[in-house]
């Protein structure tokens, strides 16, 4: 087994005014080196966004992104004439593909969103640029692991790639144990609250610990603990 440990106050952090960002990995303005991806995860950005601002239309290609809102509701437009918004418990996935335009903004004027955006880099490029939607129930994630992203489950949002996100929400003192989906890939955990042992190593609110070269993933909460999983091939083609 191998693992990298980064703490939460390790990541790089911009603020705008309207946008508070932290990057787990290096993204605009924040670049270290030894934090360019882990495998096939490029981006894990912690954004909030102030009421009534976001960010406007913008370019991508190739890559699968990732939204996962943790508080208030975004709204989505893009080139393929999609409007959307989603809130809490809901996951998005879009597939850039050959090319697209979207715009995010917060659906309040008023009320903070929080979310996550993780980008991960795909299997196949120039596919045609596609988006996916789900709720999720939390209660399905309460002392168990429920699988929200994957590339062969209609029940979740389908991502291109051989990757897998999970969330659990585990009382105090809950075990569950994380056995990977494909040989060659990696976890990255991500703590959202709380406090977790990951194999023997405590991990605090916002901290993220990747783990390769291992079948599974023990975890244990120490507190009451939000936990994100994302496990992606550590190849990149």
């Amino acid at each position: 087994m191998k693992s990298i440990f980064h703490l939460a106050a390790s990541r790089g952090k911009v603020s705008f005014g309207w946008l508070n960002s932290y990057h787990s990995f290096s993204f605009g303005q924040f670049h270290d080196a030894q934090k360019m991806n882990f495998g096939a995860l490029r981006v894990l950005n912690d954004d909030r966004i102030i009421g009534g601002s976001g960010f406007g239309k913008h370019p991508h290609d190739n890559m699968e992104i990732v939204s996962i809102p943790l508080s208030g509701g975004l709204e989505h437009e893009d080139s393929t004439g999609r409007k959307a918004v989603i809130k809490q418990n809901d996951v998005q996935i879009m597939s850039a593909g050959t090319g697209l335009q979207h715009a995010e903004k917060n659906h309040s004027e008023n009320d903070e969103t929080s979310f996550l955006q993780i980008w991960v880099l795909p299997k196949d490029r120039n596919i045609k640029p596609r988006y996916d939607q789900k709720t999720f129930d939390p209660a399905e994630r309460k002392n168990k692991i429920q699988t929200i992203v994957s590339p062969n489950n209609d029940e979740t949002v389908w991502i291109n790639q051989d990757a897998w996100f999970s969330l659990t929400n585990l009382d105090e003192g809950k075990k569950v144990t994380y056995n990977l989906n494909k040989e060659g890939n990696g976890v990255y955990v991500f703590l959202l609250s709380g406090t977790l042992t990951v194999n023997g190593t405590q991990l605090n609110t916002r901290d993220g610990l990747g783990i390769w070269e291992s079948e599974q993933v023990e975890l244990e909460a120490t507190s009451q603990a939000e936990v994100l999983l994302i496990e992606v091939p550590m190849k990149i083609n």
